[in-house]
């Protein structure tokens, strides 16, 4: 018995090490350093971009550096299959005011803090979660990048700070901060004019204006009432009908899809429409669709004329303004109509004009010809229009 011992010893300590080196490993092994440097990828993706794909990734999902324009790079989570012949998109940046150049750094340190650092070594964006306890960094299979303690739990999320996409699941707070802000264009990342807020439950959009921003829409001028939650707004996903038919909510807005649509998301674009997009994992080509637009063209409710951008101040891309709408100096069509006030939060104080299709909490609109002004509409204190479509 005391001469086999020795031999057991050994095998003990050898158990015991490989055991302490595994857990160290599994520590250990998502800790990374990684230089923006070397070949794009092959691989089309949105806004044209090239990009540098990253260790940390999650099912379709994967970190990455882009850019639009030389020298200028986001860091920012890619939507896509990596070798699908369709576009990746993109649904996250870091540091969407202070791009980053050639051989910036991002690392994940053994502090458990997550930075990105410019090329000579300024630090731009980081998680600060250092000292925090965090062993872990992934990618979930819902797109949610998380940094997680060794008990599993989430000290910092990428869906607590959205840009200006919404994926399935993602929510927006009723009242703080956390907003949608829309891209400045397809080529610059940094935010744009408008952005998309929760007050009362409810969606509501906004264009950059002075003194304050002006609401553009209003989602409880569509259906004559408002959720009236204190909770926060989700972009959810769901199947009522046992996988026959899904569909895709925010408050007030939906949309039924003709297939499983959980790989979705919501987008606040550069010129303040409203679009969500699904993508189809199962094909490899055309994996896209745009399956709700919100200012379609095809809508009477809210023809694409409505936008914020079409009008007045916010300049007016084709067509006439609309009866009392705002317009800039020195640009002709439509007399000045009988104004009424808006009520309600989404327009307090603003003037609208008064046309039918303006009862929808739509401010500074522009329609087309075939929707110039409404049938028998009343302006000018009594005299009748009849409508040119």
């Amino acid at each position: 018995m005391a001469a086999s011992l020795p031999r057991r010893v050994p095998i003990l300590f050898l158990f015991i090490f490989l055991s302490f080196f595994a857990a160290v490993t599994a520590i250990d092994k998502d800790r990374f350093r990684e230089v923006n440097q070397g070949e794009f990828s092959e691989h089309s993706s949105e806004y044209f971009a090239n990009y540098r794909a990253l260790v940390v990734y999650g099912n379709i999902f994967q970190l990455a550096f882009y850019n639009t324009t030389p020298n200028s790079f986001m860091l920012g989570i890619r939507m896509g299959v990596a070798r699908s012949e369709s576009l990746r998109r993109w649904v996250w940046q870091a540091n969407r005011n202070r791009p980053v150049r050639e051989n910036a750094t991002v690392f994940f340190g053994a502090d458990g803090n997550l930075v990105l650092a410019d090329a000579d070594g300024t630090v731009v964006w980081s998680t600060g979660t250092a000292n925090k306890g965090v062993v872990g960094i992934t990618i979930l299979d819902n797109g949610n990048m998380v940094l997680y303690d060794k008990k599993g739990r989430y000290l910092w999320q990428s869906f607590d700070y959205p840009t200006d996409t919404l994926l399935v699941g993602q929510s927006l707070p009723t009242r703080g901060a956390a907003k949608l802000v829309s891209r400045r264009s397809a080529t610059d990342a940094s935010p744009g004019i408008y952005s998309l807020a929760v007050d009362s439950g409810d969606p509501i959009l906004y264009v950059d204006a002075s003194p304050k921003p002006v609401v553009y829409y209003n989602s409880t001028g569509d259906f004559g009432f408002s959720r009236r939650t204190k909770g926060p707004l989700t972009f959810e996903w769901y199947s009522p009908d046992d996988n026959v038919t899904f569909e895709l909510s925010f408050g007030l807005i939906r949309t039924v899809t003709k297939y499983d649509s959980i790989y979705s998301f919501l987008r606040l674009t550069p010129d303040g429409d409203l679009v969500i997009y699904t993508y189809d994992d199962r094909v490899d080509y055309k994996a896209w669709e745009k399956t709700f637009v919100l200012f379609d063209a095809d809508t009477e409710l809210r023809s694409a004329c409505y936008k914020a951008g079409r009008c007045g101040a916010f300049g007016c891309a084709r067509g006439r303004c609309a009866p009392g709408a705002p317009r800039r100096r020195g640009q002709r069509g439509g007399r000045t109509a009988v104004h009424r006030r808006s009520g309600g939060p989404a327009g307090r104080g603003r003037v609208l004009p008064t046309t039918r299709w303006l009862q929808w909490s739509i401010l500074s609109p522009c329609t087309e010809r075939r929707r110039e002004w409404s049938a028998s509409e009343s302006v000018d204190g009594g005299a009748t229009r009849t409508a040119t479509a």
